[in-house]
C-alpha cells in the first residue's frame, strides 16, 4: 500500500487529488496535513471523512517536530500547501514567505532522514513571470516571478532544486497553468465571477481584460500528479498545460452567456501592480515522456464547473464573504 503525505489537501487542488486518489488507486492510504487557514474547506472532503484510508492532521508546515513524525511514515509527498492568492501578496508578503518557502523548507529539511521515494513539489507557470509575444515557456527557462506569491513559489522551487542536487532527495516539480473545477476558494477568478453573476452583481475586470491565462480542469492536472507520483523522474521539471489560452474578457463573457446574464455587468477597474499579461507553457516534455494528454474540452469543462456551483449552494454560500460581494476593485478589498 502506498502511504501518500499530502499537505494543503483542504484547498481546491489538494482535495480534488484526494478524492481522485482514492477513487482509482485503492491501495492508497493518505495522510492530509492542512493549517486550516482562510482556503482550507473540510466540507471538499466530507464525503471521505469516514474512510478508513484518509486520515486527517491539523498542522501547520513550519512546525518541524510533527512535519518530520508524519514524513516518516510516509512513502510519497505532495506538497500542496502554499498561500496562493495574488493580491493577497501584494498587501501581506510576508504570509506567503513563511508558508511558501520555509514551509517547505521544513518539508523538505524533514525528507532528508526519511524513506520517502518521492516528494512531489505543486508549483505554477507564474514562476516565469510574463511570456511575450507567441512565446511559451518550457522547463529551462529562467524564472522571471512577477508578484511576491510568484517569488515565494519560485523560491521554493529552487530550494527543492538544491535539496535534490545537493542531499539527493527524490523531489519532483510540476508547474501548472490555472486550474478551475468543483470546491475553487470563492476569491479565484472562475468562482468568483460564476458567484458574482448568479448573484446579478458587478464583475470587476482588471484593465481591460486582455491578459491571457492557459486554463486546465482540475481532473486533468490530478491525472498528471496521479501519473508523476507513480512513474514520474526523479529530479525532473514538468511544465503542465491543456492549450487553452484565453483572454480573461472572454472567459467573463462565456461565463454570463452560460448563465443568460448580459455584458453589462462586466465593470472595468483599474489594473494591480505587477499584473503579468500572458502565461504560457510549453508542455512537450511531460507529453513526451509520459505519454499525458488532457482529457476535457475547455468550453464543456467550464459548463461542468458553472453547473457544480449552481447545483451546489450549500458549499459556497457559507463561504461569502466582503471580498465576494463587495463592488469596489478586487485590490481594495485586502
Amino acid at each position: 500500500m502506498h502511504k501518500l503525505l499530502i499537505t494543503g489537501g483542504l484547498g481546491f487542488i489538494g482535495s480534488n487529488f484526494i478524492l481522485d486518489r482514492l477513487a482509482n488507486y485503492p491501495d492508497s492510504d493518505i495522510y492530509n496535513l492542512d493549517s486550516m487557514s482562510y482556503g482550507a474547506n473540510p466540507q471538499n472532503l466530507a464525503r471521505v471523512t469516514n474512510d478508513s484510508r484518509y486520515h486527517f492532521v491539523k498542522c501547520d508546515l513550519r512546525d518541524r517536530k510533527q512535519i518530520e513524525e508524519l514524513v516518516s511514515v510516509a512513502d510519497i509527498v505532495v506538497n500542496f500547501a502554499a498561500e496562493t492568492h495574488v493580491d493577497r501578496s501584494i498587501s501581506q508578503p510576508s504570509a506567503f514567505l513563511e508558508s511558501n518557502v520555509v514551509g517547505t523548507c521544513t518539508l523538505l529539511e524533514a525528507t532528508r532522514t526519511s524513506n520517502v521515494r518521492r516528494f512531489v513539489q505543486i508549483s505554477t507557470d507564474e514562476v516565469y513571470g510574463s511570456a511575450s509575444g507567441t512565446k511559451s515557456f518550457d522547463e529551462d527557462s529562467i524564472l522571471n516571478p512577477s508578484s511576491p506569491y510568484s517569488a515565494s513559489k519560485a523560491a521554493a522551487d529552487l530550494f527543492s532544486i538544491a535539496y535534490q542536487k545537493s542531499y539527493g532527495l527524490p523531489v519532483i516539480i510540476l508547474r501548472c497553468t490555472n486550474n478551475f473545477g468543483p470546491h475553487q476558494f470563492l476569491e479565484k477568478f472562475i468562482p468568483k465571477i460564476i458567484i458574482r453573476s448568479m448573484l446579478d452583481k458587478q464583475i470587476p475586470v482588471y484593465g481591460n481584460g486582455s491578459q491571457v491565462r492557459d486554463w486546465i480542469y482540475v481532473t486533468d492536472f490530478c491525472d498528471v500528479i496521479n501519473q508523476v507520483v507513480e512513474r514520474g523522474s526523479i529530479g525532473a521539471i514538468y511544465n503542465v498545460s491543456a492549450g487553452n489560452e484565453l483572454p480573461n474578457l472572454e472567459v467573463v463573457k462565456k461565463i454570463l452567456n452560460h448563465l443568460g446574464k448580459t455584458p453589462d455587468l462586466i465593470h472595468f477597474v483599474e489594473d494591480r501592480p505587477g499584473h503579468d499579461f500572458r502565461y504560457s507553457l510549453n508542455s512537450d516534455f511531460i507529453r513526451q515522456r509520459l505519454g499525458w494528454r488532457p482529457q476535457h474540452d475547455f468550453d464543456d469543462a467550464l459548463r461542468a464547473t458553472i453547473n457544480w456551483y449552481m447545483t451546489n449552494e450549500n458549499w459556497w454560500k457559507p463561504l461569502l464573504n466582503d471580498k465576494i460581494l463587495s463592488e469596489t476593485p478586487w485590490k481594495e478589498n485586502w
